[in-house]
């Protein structure tokens, strides 16, 4: 994953999707979801419980933005090592960023062993991915803009035109919005949002 700085796309999950794996009595269900931020993931994690809450384990690995450094494992109660990073490595051989896979267990009452262990959630994870369709979308920066409503019509038509999406928006008689702008596409976005002089443009860092 060297050279992000040059890509202007990345890959990540079109659609979430949920596939089952099972091995001597214990099932694995898989839940693969594309991602914005860890405040979502928890989220979408706590709706997964809420859905099998008799489930023995729900281990997990996401991996967010392109720095390599934004990821995180759980391996719920299993022994270390054995789920979240074979989880991660799934995520990671497919070069997939913005998603999150969940992996709920039933135990069927025989114990798998490390290898198992390893082999199962690795699996489910494979199976999982192999189920959706991954999509390419633009790398973007994201910025805060702040301006006067009255100059809302001018900032929406340069945010359609450059295809930058809006990530949070505040309309008021201030509007204060997040947006995401392409890579390839930033210059000439700050440009035009800078010439309108009633905004103002600052960068956001971190997911």
């Amino acid at each position: 994953m060297d050279n992000m700085d040059t890509k202007t796309f990345y890959t990540t999950l079109e659609k979430q999707g949920t596939a089952e794996f099972r091995e001597r009595g214990s099932k694995f269900i898989g839940y693969a979801f594309p991602l914005n931020s860890a405040g979502e993931f928890k989220e979408i994690l706590q709706h997964i419980k809420k859905e099998h809450p008799k489930a023995s384990h729900y281990c997990f690995a996401y991996r967010l933005g392109l720095d390599g450094n934004n990821f995180r494992v759980n391996d719920d109660g299993e022994p270390s090592g054995t789920a979240g990073k074979p989880i991660l490595g799934q995520i990671d051989s497919k070069e997939l960023t913005n998603v999150g896979i969940v992996v709920v267990r039933y135990f069927g009452g025989t114990l798998l062993g490390v290898p198992g262990l390893i082999n199962a959630y690795k699996t489910t994870a494979t199976v999982v991915l192999q189920t959706l369709p991954f999509i390419q979308k633009p790398i973007e920066l994201k910025y805060r803009l702040e301006f006067d409503y009255t100059t809302m019509n001018q900032v929406m038509m340069i945010i359609k035109q450059f295809n930058c999406s809006i990530i949070s928006q505040e309309i008021q008689l201030f509007c204060f919005f997040t947006i995401g702008i392409p890579v390839n596409r930033r210059e000439e976005v700050l440009y035009r949002l800078k010439d309108l002089n009633t905004v103002t443009v600052s960068p956001v860092t971190g997911i």
